[in-house]
């Protein structure tokens, strides 16, 4: 049992450790989400059908696929913005060795002023969000980025008590992983966040491969290479690999078009929580020629996390008019971070 469950059976929030030692047998155990959840039901009944061998839609092992968006999925996204954008801004703004231009740092400035507060981000911002905030990855190397990476995930989360942003991962989605892994089931995270930084922030607490791990991606560069394209520079010994600008933002079909070239198999479960994945949810559903679910997770929690009751209602009709499953955060959860994790106002 996680030491996350006091003897008196209160939750506390999990540390990474702890999120990395939650487990979900093949039968279902689950600790954290309600009873009578219809969500979770849903899942379970659909699992035992397509791996019972004498089912009519049992699902070979090789094709058993499941993918997952991951902020607002898998990760609090109100924390309170999306992570990746939080984490270069922190850099860009905080960490000496960043240099970017002073348009870049007044960028990060006003998108960051915005969010402490929790006021909507300007559209002039939030167009030229993935393009400005790459400007703090440019010349960064892999092992610095997860350096840095190290440092932000023990960084508290703004608006939530007794959690960092390493720990910010959703107890009752940490299980459905686990569940899928003991049926077989092979999981990828499919993210419109930052390749590099979804890395470094499951590593070691979601168990999923960094090859299963596909997002927007910087350029990947040589740090003599200068203007030269990619095909016509040879790399020496005395290069470093460095990440550039922006080269493509994971998002809608984009999130197809991974999964067709980086997979090659089509998926038969699906969670996301946005517009974002209406894309990889309707893929995953057209002429699949196994029996496939989409679950669409709602924000609609005000209590435990920052939910906005409007946006869900406005997805849960989109999903009803799709035939897709939703996922209740204030209905179905028994938990979202840990009980002792609380909203500051």
């Amino acid at each position: 049992m996680l030491t996350s469950f006091s003897m008196t059976g209160t939750i506390e929030g999990a540390s990474r450790a702890e999120l990395a030692a939650i487990h979900v047998n093949k039968s279902g155990n689950f600790q954290y989400w309600n009873r009578d959840s219809a969500a979770k039901e849903k899942l379970v009944s659909y699992v035992k059908d397509v791996t019972n061998p004498k089912s009519s839609n049992f699902i070979p092992v090789e094709h058993r696929l499941a993918v997952f968006d991951m902020d607002g999925t898998l990760l609090g996204e109100r924390t309170p913005s999306y992570t990746d954008g939080v984490f270069y801004a922190d850099r860009v703004l905080h960490d000496p060795d960043c240099k970017v231009s002073a348009e870049d740092k007044q960028f990060a400035r006003d998108y960051w002023d915005a969010i402490s507060q929790r006021k909507p981000v300007p559209p002039e911002i939030d167009n030229n969000l993935y393009n400005k905030l790459y400007a703090g990855l440019a010349g960064m190397t892999p092992q610095s980025l997860d350096a840095y990476a190290q440092g932000f995930m023990k960084k508290p989360v703004i608006g939530l008590t007794n959690l960092t942003y390493g720990e910010a991962f959703y107890m009752p989605m940490v299980e459905v992983i686990s569940y899928l892994q003991s049926n077989d089931f092979t999981c990828y995270i499919v993210s419109a966040s930052d390749r590099p930084l979804v890395r470094a922030l499951t590593r070691d607490v979601i168990h999923i491969a960094p090859n299963n791990i596909i997002g927007s991606d910087p350029q990947i560069v040589a740090s003599h290479q200068g203007d030269t394209a990619g095909g016509s520079y040879q790399m020496t010994y005395d290069d470093t690999i460095q990440y550039g600008t922006l080269d493509r933002v994971n998002e809608k079909m984009n999130k197809v078009s991974s999964i067709v070239r980086e997979i090659g198999i089509q998926p038969v479960l699906a969670f996301g929580n946005s517009s974002g994945d209406y894309s990889m949810f309707r893929y995953t559903l057209k002429d699949n020629p196994y029996k496939a679910e989409v679950f669409n997770v709602l924000c609609d929690d005000t209590q435990r996390e920052y939910g906005r009751p409007e946006r869900a209602e406005r997805d849960k009709k989109t999903s009803d008019e799709n035939g897709w499953n939703t996922i209740s955060m204030k209905n179905d959860w028994k938990t979202i971070y840990g009980e002792n994790v609380k909203k500051t106002k």
